[in-house]
């Protein structure tokens, strides 16, 4: 475009009109050369360098046009949009505390402009501890002007960060009502609401979020997480694609779809989308998590110990990066590590329930009973390992003295587990369609009097539900590992995986059992063992054997397996096939350390009888560290097969001990990776010692506390009575122990 020229080029309020003129017509570039022009004729003249720095403000060249702010407040110390303006320059520049002057400047010159609050409200959530004044700042808005939608917004925003959820709700539902079609606000509701548990809601927010910007990436993604937490896998990888395709270099799409992939199984898929995560952010602990588990999943060691370096230290060192803490359990770790770990998790449980928490503030009455009422809560009762190990003891309780309740979040896999198990108990709820307060509600309702979460901090935990403190005893059992949470009383363990001297290590006061803690069944179906050759077994080979999940596998204890091998030319290794990258890894790393990939075996998935059928076709059980076998091993010991273990510090890395003890064979104990492997080469090399262990372990199976599951039963209801008891009396002891027989 050609412009006309006024009458006199050389006065500068003539470039500085052909600037705005340019401008209006959008030719931005064109204005600033306009603009310029006019300051080399008159270089203070206040409309011109203002101009010009909202132009330069308009091309994101924040550092020519903050200069020109700051000249124009120099120049005009009364002028608030100056200042205003600057404070946009240095809060987008994530310079918060000089933003926060700015704003605060300018409302000594205009103390009644909500839009000056609004930014100082928003400023102030940038500086560290500053969000209480961010609210003040935003109230003080929204009382100039309550028709501002943004400002209700952004004190949602601020309620949210300081953990008041019930006010963010409400500054977000104004910012709705005044702005139906508000995306944040939609999107950020959502996101309270997936934390409570209420996932259709937060679906159609995030849904409403959506239809209002089409191209808002994040909340595909947050519609994604929603979806997945309902097991509506298949939808949740649309709408993490669709984020990434509308922005590629989302890193937490990226994650979230490979979070959704490995709960799918597909591991390369997995992987290669968490890589991507962690490229785009490197710090991003979540993302780690989930690269490190795939790895170890399908047992691709090529970046182990950078991985589990970085975790440990992310949990000391950056405790709002979240670890889960099950992650911890199965690389080396210490306890204090596993105990801050699980410490930044339930703390973030509890600030993610917090309005419920509130709004629901459970009561509960002190009175003796004549019956007792347990809640048993958990994701499992279907066929898996705690089904298998603890439904006896469900069906062994006391009716006299208990009543028992289950309340089941997870899927009914019309199993003859699942079935067995709602005869088990007096009442079977399932809660799964329940967000974490009705479900706490119902329990509550109940007037559960103990209740005792069955999962942990493990994968498909809704652990809200019991942070929700619904009953007044709440009992942590069968995890291995402490909660790190003040809504739990009581850690169920013995003395081995808990002893006396490490109980500082547990947020929990502990509880010991005689024996073993693990609950066992003191019958097992067993099929008959198939010739070892229908097994792919060699006949005449000594037969080392681990059915334990991939994961579990580590490579110091993989060497130690390999090197027992070469000392035993005639020895195979029979592991479960957990999924094909892993039996082709594992092979790789065998051929690594010089022994025929040929000699590892592995065996497929079947059916529990069958399985512990087949397993006799084994001569020994070896054991993985830190985090031991549980049912795989009580199962060997079941049909005589000899386990050796090798103990660490936690209660993972010592539950195999614990279940050798209980059953009277503490000599397949160890205590070092060295003793562990000297202790499996001398059984194989000496079978007479391993027939004297098999009969030995036959004659402790019918005598031995590990598998009597009536004196288990009795054991752990005493210890539920004196819990009872203890809260009858207001007493806290710091420990319960019973004793057997």
């Amino acid at each position: 475009m050609i412009w006309p020229l006024d009458r006199d080029p050389g006065n500068s309020e003539y470039h500085n009109s052909l600037g705005n003129a340019r401008r209006a017509a959008g030719d931005l570039e064109g204005a600033v050369k306009s603009y310029r022009r006019a300051l080399e004729i008159a270089p203070d003249h206040l409309p011109t360098l203002y101009n010009l720095g909202l132009v330069l403000s308009e091309l994101k060249r924040p550092e020519e046009s903050e200069p020109l702010f700051r000249r124009v407040h120099e120049l005009d110390p009364g002028d608030a949009d100056a200042l205003f303006h600057l404070g946009s320059l240095l809060a987008d520049g994530a310079r918060s505390a000089e933003a926060v002057q700015a704003y605060r400047s300018a409302l000594e010159l205009t103390p009644d402009n909500p839009y000056l609050w609004m930014a100082l409200g928003m400023a102030y959530q940038g500086v560290p501890g500053q969000m209480a004044e961010s609210v003040r700042c935003l109230r003080k808005c929204i009382a100039l002007k309550p028709d501002l939608a943004d400002a209700h917004y952004d004190l949602g925003l601020a309620c949210r960060r300081l953990g008041r959820d019930a006010e963010a709700v409400e500054s977000y539902g104004k910012a709705l009502e005044l702005e139906p079609g508000y995306p944040g606000a939609h999107n950020d509701l959502g996101n309270i609401l997936q934390d409570e548990g209420r996932f259709d809601e937060a679906v159609e927010h995030y849904r409403a979020a959506i239809r209002a910007a089409p191209g808002y990436a994040l909340a595909h993604s947050n519609l994604g997480n929603a979806l997945a937490r309902q097991g509506r896998l298949k939808e949740a990888v649309e709408c993490y694609r669709k984020a990434i395709e509308l922005e590629p270099d989302f890193p937490g799409a990226h994650l979230n779809l490979g979070s959704t992939y490995s709960l799918q199984g597909a591991r390369d898929l997995a992987i290669g989308c968490y890589e991507t995560a962690l490229r785009l952010a490197p710090d991003n602990a979540a993302a780690r998590q989930g690269l490190l588990f795939e790895m170890q999943y399908v047992c691709d060691w090529s970046r182990f110990e950078e991985l589990c370096e970085l975790q440990r230290r992310s949990v000391l060192c950056q405790p709002e990066q979240l670890v889960s803490p099950f992650s911890l359990l199965s690389i080396p770790s210490t306890p204090q590590e596993q105990l801050q770990c699980a410490r930044n998790y339930s703390a973030r449980l509890l600030r993610a329930v917090s309005r419920d928490r509130e709004q629901l503030n459970f009561q509960f009455e002190r009175r003796p009973k004549s019956r007792i009422r347990i809640g048993y809560l958990s994701a499992e009762f279907r066929e898996s390992p705690v089904a298998h190990l603890a439904v006896e003891l469900f069906e062994r309780h006391d009716r006299a003295r208990f009543e028992v309740i289950a309340y089941s979040y997870g899927p009914d896999d019309g199993s003859a587990i699942r079935s067995r198990l709602k005869q088990a108990f007096d009442q079977f709820v399932d809660v799964s369609p329940l967000s974490y307060a009705d479900a706490a509600a119902r329990i509550h309702r109940d007037q559960v009097d103990i209740l005792v979460d069955l999962q942990g901090h493990t994968q498909h935990a809704r652990t809200e539900i019991v942070a929700l403190r619904p009953a007044p005893i709440q009992v942590s059992y069968l995890y291995t590992g402490t909660m790190g949470a003040d809504f739990i009383d009581y850690l169920i363990a013995d003395r081995f995986v808990a002893p006396p001297d490490r109980a500082g290590d547990f947020s929990e006061k502990l509880v010991w059992l005689p024996g073993c803690f693990q609950v066992n069944t003191s019958t097992r179906a067993v099929e008959a063992t198939p010739a070892r050759g229908e097994l792919g077994l060699p006949e005449g080979a000594f037969v080392f054997c681990s059915f334990n999940q991939a994961y579990k596998i580590l490579p110091i204890v993989f060497q130690a397996w390999m090197r027992l091998l070469a000392a035993l030319p005639e020895g195979v290794l029979w592991l479960f096939e957990s999924n094909p990258q892993a039996t082709l890894n594992l092979r790789r790393e065998a051929q690594k350390r010089g022994v025929d990939a040929d000699r590892l075996v592995f065996a497929p998935r079947m059916p529990l009888a069958r399985h512990l059928g087949r397993l006799r076709a084994a001569d020994l059980f070896l054991d993985t560290l830190p985090y031991n076998a549980h049912s795989t091993a009580s199962g060997a010991l079941w049909i005589g097969l000899p386990v050796v273990t090798c103990v660490g510090d936690t209660i993972a890395a010592r539950l195999g001990g614990s279940i050798l003890t209980a059953l009277g064979v503490p000599e397949l104990v160890t205590r070092s990776m060295d003793e562990y492997e000297t202790l499996a080469l001398r059984l194989a090399r000496n079978r007479g010692e391993l027939v004297a262990l098999r009969e030995k372990l036959s004659r402790n199976r019918l005598s031995s506390p590990l598998f009597d599951t009536p004196g288990y039963v009795r054991h752990l209801e005493a210890a539920y009575l004196q819990m009872w008891s203890n809260y009858l009396a207001g007493n806290a002891p710091a420990a319960i122990e019973i004793l057997g027989p």
